[in-house]
């Protein structure tokens, strides 16, 4: 069985009801994702639509949720997929069709995905709102538009609405994901911990004359010893230089005696990331310089951590974190003046570009507004999740930066969940401090 099934049909339901009773009246329509070609006739791995996976557990793709309230507290759940066949199934796999989308992830109602758009129609009869977000699939769109236009050329001497009136269902349900349920904080959790494995294995493995590719096959191969499907994002696995570029994926140069490596990855558990970054030295320990500026970087973290509160903004800990490394900017030499006029300007601009948080959960940049309805930033409530990593960057060949620092690049992340109580680091098992990596980086480097 696929480990992206997720056999609980009472957690499902209960999280349809709640996002029903949030729409109001009219019937909800949710595709899975589409499966797309790679090349010839070989598919990219497929991996459920994260909105469909979060209401359903399904995970076949040509699926589709149709689910309308019933009463008060009630609904009705229909799914369409794909029906049981011999001969496919012995080259792609066993399949769960109707009677398993039934026993198995609690429809009340399950159909072949060839009966769609002949089904649909009535789902639909007396329904005068379709919940249901436009531009995902064109092609998808496209029959769902050929349908009405069907149904109103059908019932064109009484002239009723071609269509329903069409809402985005995805504001609701992106609000009811940012607040995490007790299945998906427990998922939260065994991803972290199981990232966390593999960035502890990296920074075991790595030393000079190794590429970082070879670096990147240890920590993917424990995160799947550890039960991981796939990872949440691709992994940055940058020496030297190379951790100056945010999103860098060859992760192709051999490492050398004095560089760092910075990892950037994540392991998927129950359609739920971690998302963690290290940085830490190729060789034994780090350089005087480098511990500097990851001193700075690794200040800014802790405090933006203990930012993440019940009530602050969502924002909080990017402007806490903007003002330690500002500062440490000042005390590195590179920047000149006064805090404050400092940050008024933006002069941290070139060396540190990027936000300090993001939500996180079933996608690494997870769904959820960061305005509220006044356009100000969100207050942060118990149960959200978001990262927190500050970083410096400074280019190789950037005269504004003293020599001795150029081609550093430090980012520190962790996963944060917000609680009554205060922040709770669900990755706190990889070091970060100086010490603790420098005595795990020893271990690379066993005593004849």
């Amino acid at each position: 069985m696929s480990r992206d099934a997720i056999l609980d049909p009472a957690l499902h339901r209960s999280r349809r009801q709640r996002l029903l009773d949030a729409l109001g009246d009219g019937v909800l329509l949710l595709p899975t994702a589409a499966a797309t070609t790679r090349n010839g006739d070989v598919l990219h791995e497929f991996r459920p639509g994260s909105d469909f996976h979060f209401l359903t557990g399904f995970p076949e793709p040509e699926a589709v949720l149709v689910a309308f309230p019933t009463g008060a507290g009630r609904h009705r759940t229909v799914l369409f997929v794909r029906q049981r066949d011999k001969s496919r199934e012995v080259w792609d796999g066993r399949r769960h069709g109707t009677a398993g989308a039934k026993r198995r992830f609690g429809a009340d109602e399950a159909w072949p995905i060839e009966a769609l758009w002949q089904r649909l129609p009535g789902l639909l009869a007396g329904k005068t709102q379709l919940f249901h977000r436009l531009s995902n699939d064109a092609a998808f769109d496209r029959r769902l538009l050929e349908m009405f236009k069907a149904l109103a050329q059908k019932h064109r001497r009484r002239q009723p609405p071609q269509h329903p009136t069409i809402s985005d269902p995805i504001p609701a349900l992106a609000a009811q994901r940012v607040v995490k349920d007790a299945a998906e904080l427990a998922a939260l959790r065994r991803a972290g911990a199981i990232s966390a494995a593999g960035h502890v294995a990296a920074m075991r493995n790595a030393r000079p004359g190794r590429a970082e590719f070879e670096v990147q096959a240890v920590l993917e191969a424990e995160f799947r010893r550890q039960g991981s499907p796939r990872n949440g994002y691709p992994s940055i696995v940058a020496s030297g230089a190379n951790a100056c570029v945010l999103h860098y994926h060859e992760n192709d140069r051999t490492m050398r005696a004095g560089d760092l490596l910075l990892i950037d990855a994540g392991a998927e558990f129950d359609g739920n990331t971690a998302d963690i970054t290290r940085t830490f030295p190729v060789g034994e320990r780090f350089t005087e310089v480098q511990a500097a500026v990851y001193r700075v970087v690794l200040r800014a973290q802790r405090a933006g951590i203990r930012a993440c509160k019940v009530g602050a903004t969502w924002d909080r800990a990017h402007k806490v974190c903007l003002r330690l490394l500002t500062r440490g900017l000042v005390e590195l030499g590179v920047l000149r003046g006064r805090l404050d006029g400092l940050l008024k300007k933006q002069a941290y601009k070139p060396f540190y570009m990027h936000g300090t948080s993001h939500w996180l959960g079933r996608d690494v940049h997870d769904v959820g507004a960061y305005q509220d309805a006044a356009d100000k930033p969100r207050r942060l409530v118990a149960g959200a999740v978001l990262t927190v990593e500050p970083g410096l960057y400074f280019a190789p060949r950037d005269p504004r930066v003293p020599a001795a620092l150029r081609g550093i690049g430090i980012r520190i992340e962790d996963d944060v969940l917000v609680t009554a109580k205060g922040p709770v680091v669900l990755t706190a098992d990889v070091p970060k401090e100086i010490a603790a990596i420098e005595q795990l980086r020893a271990s690379a480097f066993p005593r004849r």
